[in-house]
């Protein structure tokens, strides 16, 4: 089986970019052109390997084959910087795909990725609540992940990063008017949170801590973790908040809902096991972040 670089790699721009037209910008070649290499990639491995949706999406073994093209555009690129570190021409950047959990990009995660910006390396970060991260590793949709799973993917290794500790946090006024005698478990049962999305369950973890109950109090969706602390300010409701987003705020703006519970969250840097100097520089800068930034 005879794979060509520039099919595997124009693969790669078809389900980065979503679609054959975008690849082609992005290539400075034809859709027919990247309609071509596509049909001659599929008939070499004699299996569809993209759904031509919008966006387009790797079919099963089409991210079989779409984990060896990014692994062969990152070793290329690797062998390309280092064959040029005495050529006057400026190195190749590279693109690594990771996964990254809001709270965690909200937070502590750019400074290791402008770390690693300065080897020339760009990321294309996809949101995703850590505990459903590594499904884009299997995928092969991206390269590594900030995950709470430990349990590496097929494929991976894992690296323990340290912990979040979530809080339940809410206004001064929030307190007075929902919860003026404390979180007593009826209070809760009645009191609105706050909650990402619909896979964000650490109310629910703080919740069960304080009763087996089942819990069904109101709450609003707010999927954006820099605007989620900001409506629990504002008053709609009581939410999970680490430090490192509540320690923003003036003292007094959010205040405990419950001063003695914390929700620990630990966090993995999963990464396909690739002798790859780029993964390598990026991996070690998020670890250096994650150790000024989270609990060990």
């Amino acid at each position: 089986m005879d794979l060509q670089f520039e099919q595997l790699r124009t693969f790669v721009s078809v389900v980065d970019d979503g679609s054959f037209e975008a690849a082609a910008r992005r290539l400075h070649v034809t859709p027919s052109a990247v309609s071509q290499r596509m049909k001659a990639l599929e008939s070499t491995v004699g299996r569809v390997l993209v759904e031509r949706g919008k966006p387009a999406r790797p079919t099963p073994s089409g991210q079989v084959v779409l984990r060896l093209a990014r692994q062969v555009a990152l070793l290329a690129t690797d062998a390309l910087q280092e064959l040029g570190q005495d050529s006057a021409e400026p190195a190749e950047f590279s693109r690594i795909p990771i996964v990254v959990n809001g709270d965690s990009l909200n937070t502590w995660v750019l400074p290791a990725l402008a770390t690693a910006a300065r080897e020339r390396i760009c990321v294309d970060v996809y949101r995703e609540d850590q505990d459903h991260s590594v499904e884009l590793l299997r995928q092969g949709t991206a390269m590594a992940a900030i995950t709470s799973e430990s349990r590496p993917v097929q494929g991976c290794a894992v690296r323990p990063l340290g912990r979040m500790r979530y809080r339940p946090m809410a206004s001064p006024e929030y307190l007075r008017t929902w919860l003026p005698d404390g979180p007593t478990v009826d209070a809760l049962a009645r009191a609105p949170m706050v909650v990402f999305d619909r896979r964000d369950d650490l109310q629910e973890r703080y919740l069960r801590q304080r009763s087996r109950r089942a819990w069904n109090p109101p709450r609003s969706y707010i999927p954006s973790s820099g605007d989620f602390p900001e409506a629990i300010r504002l008053g709609l409701g009581w939410g999970m908040v680490p430090p490192q987003q509540s320690d923003r705020y003036p003292a007094g703006s959010l205040v405990p809902v419950d001063p003695a519970a914390v929700v620990e969250v630990p966090l993995y840097w999963q990464q396909w096991r690739l002798d790859s100097r780029l993964l390598g520089v990026l991996a070690d800068s998020v670890a250096v972040a994650a150790a000024e930034a989270l609990d060990g």
